[in-house]
């Protein structure tokens, strides 16, 4: 038996021991309890890239404006109304009598500060795909401001109103990134009380915080966030009462086990996060039979995405006909050709690709362990070799970077950002996870990010999407449908992707 198989196995006998014991909920304390499995590198959200660091940024920090998650407009969040002065610039009113957690008051300063801040390439920003479209910003006066662009960039407001929050200029200044690290201010619904690095983080509500936006409504008064990486752990914790959310990603026969406790709840969301098989065809490739195009689509062929994800997921998922979400702007599978599952296929690519006894790869995983042993047993059966690599999201994302990888099982989630171009860069646009560097598919998607006109943005997209399915760099496997199990007593309120926000949930 795999060892998730045989985890999953200890863990349902766990839920059916204490299937009928009472379960404490957070409500009596209004103290939301949530256990996760990642430990942030830097809680600044532009110096992580991990989903918690995009959850907790959602919470603690502000943007100039967000995406009433009701209707899915564009509304006015720190700004309250902006204007388009040309494909480059873009005039925002901002909100006043707004403070940060410190009580510093919130001001066009603080908007240049951070804009001038993350534009700069020198301030080392994680994910620079999120920024380095943004050319800075000028103070009009006290609460107006301008933002400059490098050239035209379309999806700003995507941008603006999801990754880019807004620093306080004069602690930030003073205290740095360091500084900003241990002792977090931003001016979003949560501030956080207690950090300690690895182990726990607190965030309390915020009861001065300013009405009128969609992140107006907190309800509950304090959220815990521990660290325990153990989803098994996570889950005991969830039955016997010392948590009341699970966010991580749990097997489905775990998540089958918990909709039978009628004191708990199971809630299913699409997003817009992918998982896909990314191949390192670089000099450094950990797999250099990866450089054949018959191996990777031999790869392709051997692996049966919808048996994975109907096991660890059940529901919530959609296969993929492209390598990008199909509500995202830009996203068609039109001219895309697709690898069905045909593992006879798969051993005739291999034996003409001179490798009929079989060849060895290195599998990079960071995510979904009983996924990724699954795609290691399904190719292993036509003579793929895999040795499984399974390390925490920022070594696999240096391997990555340093194209020592080899064949990685990832996810991405695009900042729930509505256009590709919140993805393809990241992987196709010659920057540091991309692993191909294939300059036929970085030029059509380069200058898609930079015209405004939509005909045009797409037809480079497609382009671009109908090359990397040609050449076979990425296989694009499914959507992530996550299931959220948690104490029948919560209520999740609207919540549109996987980037949970607390300030839309309340007590029943």
């Amino acid at each position: 038996m795999p060892p998730s198989r045989l985890l999953s196995a200890l863990a349902a006998a766990l839920l059916a021991a204490v299937l009928h014991q009472p379960v404490h909920a957070g409500k009596a304390d209004d103290t939301l309890r949530m256990p996760a499995d990642q430990v942030l590198p830097d809680i600044d959200p532009y110096f992580n890239n991990e989903l918690l660091g995009s959850i907790i940024g959602q919470q603690v920090w502000d943007t100039l404006v967000t995406r009433d998650p009701a209707t899915g407009q564009f509304k006015g969040q720190l700004a309250t109304a902006w204007r388009v002065i040309d494909d480059t610039t873009v005039e925002f009113d901002l909100r006043q009598g707004v403070k940060f957690h410190n009580g510093q008051p919130f001001t066009a300063d603080d908007v240049v500060y951070t804009i001038n801040f993350i534009a700069n390439p020198a301030s080392g920003v994680t994910n620079q795909r999120n920024v380095n479209w943004l050319k800075g910003a000028e103070k009009i006066d006290d609460f107006k401001v301008r933002l400059k662009f490098k050239a035209p960039f379309p999806p700003y407001l995507e941008y603006l109103a999801m990754p880019i929050v807004i620093h306080p200029h004069a602690y930030y200044a003073k205290e740095g990134r360091k500084g900003q690290n241990v002792k977090p201010v931003g001016s979003g619904p949560y501030r956080i009380t207690r950090y300690e690095p690895g182990k726990i983080i607190v965030m309390e509500r915020n009861t001065a915080y300013y009405g009128g936006t969609p992140k107006s409504n907190a309800k509950i008064g304090k959220i815990e966030i521990s660290f325990v990486p153990d989803v098994q752990t996570q889950l005991a914790g969830l039955m016997t009462g010392s948590a009341d959310l699970i966010t991580t990603t749990v097997p489905k026969d775990m998540v089958d086990n918990i909709a039978t406790n009628p004191a708990l709840q199971v809630f299913t969301v699409p997003t817009m996060r992918v998982n896909f098989l990314q191949f390192n065809v670089l000099d450094a490739t950990a797999s250099p039979a990866l450089k054949d195009v018959r191996v990777r689509k031999a790869v392709m062929h051997a692996i049966d995405r919808e048996a994975i994800a109907k096991a660890t997921m059940g529901t919530g998922y959609t296969l993929l006909g492209a390598f990008c979400y199909r509500d995202q702007f830009g996203c068609t599978d039109k001219g895309v050709p697709t690898y069905e599952y045909n593992p006879q296929k798969a051993k005739d690519l291999l034996k003409e690709a001179g490798h009929a006894n079989g060849v060895d790869v290195v599998l990079n995983a960071f995510l979904a362990r009983e996924a990724a042993e699954m795609i290691q047993g399904y190719l292993a059966k036509v003579g793929i070799k895999a040795t499984l690599v399974y390390e925490q999201y920022p070594a696999v994302r240096e391997k990555q970077r340093k194209g020592t990888s080899g064949i990685t099982f990832a996810s991405w989630g695009s900042y729930s950002i509505n256009d590709v171009s919140a993805l393809l860069p990241v992987y196709f646009g010659m920057e540091g996870d991309d692993t191909a560097r294939d300059k036929d598919i970085a030029t059509p998607i380069n200058r898609a990010n930079t015209t405004m006109d939509p005909a045009a943005r797409a037809k480079d997209y497609a382009q671009a999407l109908q090359l990397i399915g040609e050449r076979a760099l990425v296989y694009p496997m499914y959507s992530v449908g996550r299931n959220f199990p948690a104490t029948k007593e919560l209520n999740f309120g609207r919540q549109t992707s996987d980037r949970v926000q607390f300030y839309e949930m309340s007590w029943r």
